[in-house]
């Protein structure tokens, strides 16, 4: 038998000591949308026994909407934006309430923590988060960590899944070695049980492969907005950190059992080859345009290990600024690289395919610089 059976998790786990959970929609409220009380008072339990075990937790928690759709007697996720942003701000209140009377049977404070994409492209808010976030824990406080989902714009219209995203992001940010993502199912399945009946649990994960993504299924309730394609990105993200994932069923399962190394759910591996954190934000930032560059640039920056010249880029997607994130592109428009700019977009579409060396005669500038530093990118 493949040894990705014989992985000993409690050797693994033995020395985990920052933990973040996710909870979906579907694990925080029941049928109704009303709060799923007992499981809240179940998780605040085990988490004060890992507490007592020099083990700091990590709540990200969904179900704002959810529990804003019950107490308003939805029976439908709103399409419209500002009536899904006011459901949102009705169900946050609930739902921390919720977490801080559960916390409160075992003398635990919890401190609410509103995040939006914003907090993490923007490195000076990602930093304040994160030391706001090491602060509680300094406190012996249980950080409970939404999506703004009541000022949010882009993430409520767009996307789907976007707190296995924020829990990707957040165990990123806290430096945590596991991320724990509770759900209404086992974990992986070796295809989606909807259209196979002959599907086996997957229980060790060694590697993300585009065939593993193909199997995950489509997107959840018209409550939640998460499925398994977006837990295996999260995945994706977490275990190129260094970091382990486990996805197991938080109806059947204790966080007690998981982090104590029980073989529970889907287990994903860490990386051997971790990204710097600098790196990792890099790569899991939204970039606010690209720059399209020549085959001799794709060869420079990918074989040779060099930085981006103006005298490579061909073309200019977007509008941004010096010191924002961007996508680097070869001719077909496939992504490379992505790194921080050092021009804006403007000034960049004037000094496409020139030498270095005339860069500052043509912007009236002191000298001229590399478009993307080494230092400042991730190659693909």
């Amino acid at each position: 038998m493949d040894d990705v059976y014989h992985i000993d998790r409690q050797l693994l786990f033995q020395d985990v000591r920052r933990v973040v959970v996710k909870l979906g929609t579907r694990m925080v409220t029941v049928h109704d949308n009303a709060l799923n009380i007992p499981l809240i008072e179940t998780l605040a339990a085990d988490i004060a026994l890992l507490m007592q075990q020099g083990i700091q937790v990590a709540v990200v928690s969904s179900g704002a909407v959810g529990a804003g759709m019950g107490r308003l007697g939805l029976s439908r996720r709103p399409l419209n934006l500002s009536e899904l942003q006011a459901t949102a701000s009705v169900g946050q209140g609930l739902l921390m309430n919720a977490y801080k009377l559960a916390f409160r049977e075992h003398d635990i404070p919890v401190g609410q923590v509103l995040l939006t994409s914003e907090d993490f492209d923007n490195r000076r808010r990602y930093v304040n988060a994160r030391n706001t976030l090491d602060v509680l824990f300094r406190y012996q406080a249980v950080p409970v960590i939404n999506e703004n989902d009541s000022v949010a714009v882009e993430e409520l219209q767009l996307s789907v899944g976007e707190n296995d995203w924020l829990s990707a992001m957040v165990a990123h940010m806290v430096d945590a070695s596991l991320l724990v993502i509770l759900t209404d199912v086992d974990g992986l399945y070796s295809d989606h049980p909807g259209r196979n009946e002959q599907v086996d649990l997957i229980p060790v994960v060694h590697e993300i492969t585009p065939e593993l993504m193909s199997r995950a299924g489509a997107p959840g309730s018209g409550v939640g907005q998460g499925g398994m394609a977006t837990k295996l990105k999260a995945a994706k993200s977490v275990t190129k950190g260094g970091r382990m994932m486990v996805i197991a069923n938080g109806l059947t399962t204790r966080m007690t059992d998981i982090v104590s190394g029980h073989e529970i759910g889907t287990l994903f591996l860490a990386d051997q080859c971790r990204l710097t954190d600098r790196k990792l934000w890099i790569v899991n930032t939204r970039s606010k345009g690209a720059v399209v560059v020549d085959d001799g640039a794709v060869e420079a920056l990918g074989a040779r290990g060099k930085s981006l010249l103006p005298s490579g880029v061909l073309e200019v997607v977007g509008e941004f600024y010096a010191g924002e994130l961007v996508g680097v592109e070869d001719r077909h428009r496939v992504e490379i690289a992505r790194g921080l700019v050092r021009y804006h977009s403007e000034s960049l579409k004037r000094i496409l395919g020139k030498k270095t060396s005339e860069v500052a005669s043509i912007l009236n500038v002191p000298t001229g610089k590399e478009v993307i530093h080494r230092d400042d990118m991730v190659v693909f």
